[in-house]
């Protein structure tokens, strides 16, 4: 099969990974997932796999194979795995879990390499540009800065305490981070390279986006630069397109009937794919502001979504 250049890809309750074609709608490869629900679904920067992340599984599938079985299954959490990512060129993936645990696992190997404790449940974990730390968020409110390469907790702060951080983001140069919580609230602060490699947290906005919870925070990717962009994802059945220059409201995008799990930005940051439990998953204008394409086929709420439509990793 030749690999198609754009993969999108979308996990539901009904428990099915389907894939897309973006243009037309029409889904062309479905996956039965029946021992869990799928959490989080990741493309390898690559884009031959895809990471579905479940309960208390990771299951990697091959993209361009029309095989219903994992190539590999990552089982070592003890719970619900709510988050997780690739480092840039493939080598090794991260996950959290709301067993309270942070693992990265080399891709090449069997077993997972290295846990962090979080000692509450984690929702959301990113990786830093520099591909040396893990920010997760959890359920307590914590958010925690993992050091890679000293293996430790280099730093923690608790925007609001008691509440529940759902969803982290980091501006692709290493400026921002943002994180979003049950309030319908987004923190954001300067990130300081110190004069060690840790990284400083400086306040510089709070804004309260939302009237209801936000499910996904994601900031605008390298290529729709001079534009910066945050997106916000909220139970209030919107998402909400923000200026990072002053964090004022661009636009709201409106059409999904029920709350709006899951978004991600095309590589050039001209539409945004967002997922719902009204079943659907959809493509937006990011300069219309409009729905142009519906994704329909799950029979039960869409809770995530992946796209991949940047250029693989040129071999180095």
């Amino acid at each position: 099969m030749s690999q198609p250049s754009v993969i999108l890809a979308t996990a539901s309750y009904d428990h099915t990974i389907r894939f897309w074609e973006a243009k037309s709608g029409r889904c062309y490869r479905t996956i039965q997932y029946p021992d869990s629900q799928v959490n989080r679904l990741e493309i390898t920067p690559d884009k031959r796999y895809l990471a579905a992340a479940g309960n208390p599984h990771i299951r990697l599938f091959d993209v361009n194979s029309n095989s219903p079985q994992p190539v590999m299954s990552y089982d070592s959490h003890t719970n619900n795995v709510m988050a997780v990512g690739f480092q840039c060129d493939g080598n090794w993936m991260y996950s959290g879990s709301e067993d309270g645990t942070v693992k990265i696992w080399d891709l090449r190997a069997p077993g997972c390499q290295r846990e962090y404790e979080s000692r509450a449940a984690v929702n959301t974990v990113v990786l830093h540009p520099n591909q040396t730390e893990l920010i997760s968020g959890d359920q307590n409110g914590n958010i925690r800065v993992w050091d890679l390469t000293a293996n430790s907790c280099s730093c923690e702060l608790v925007p609001e305490v008691d509440t529940a951080v759902r969803s982290l983001t980091v501006m692709w140069d290493g400026s921002l981070v943002v994180a979003a919580n049950n309030n319908g609230t987004c923190y954001v602060w300067r990130l300081l390279q110190g004069t060690q490699t840790m990284t400083n947290f400086e306040p510089l906005h709070k804004l309260q986006a939302h009237k209801g919870y936000i499910l996904k925070c994601l900031l605008s990717p390298e290529f729709c630069e001079p534009h910066r962009y945050l997106a916000t994802a909220s139970s209030d059945h919107t998402v909400k397109i923000w200026n990072v220059d002053g964090f004022t409201l661009e636009k709201t995008l409106i059409g999904h009937q029920r709350w709006v799990w899951d978004c991600v930005f095309s590589v050039d940051g001209a539409y945004l794919i967002t997922a719902s439990s009204d079943t659907t998953a959809r493509l937006w204008s990011m300069s219309t502001g409009e729905d142009i394409k519906v994704y329909q086929g799950h029979h039960k709420a869409t809770i995530c979504c992946a796209l991949h439509d940047g250029a693989e990793p040129t071999a180095s």
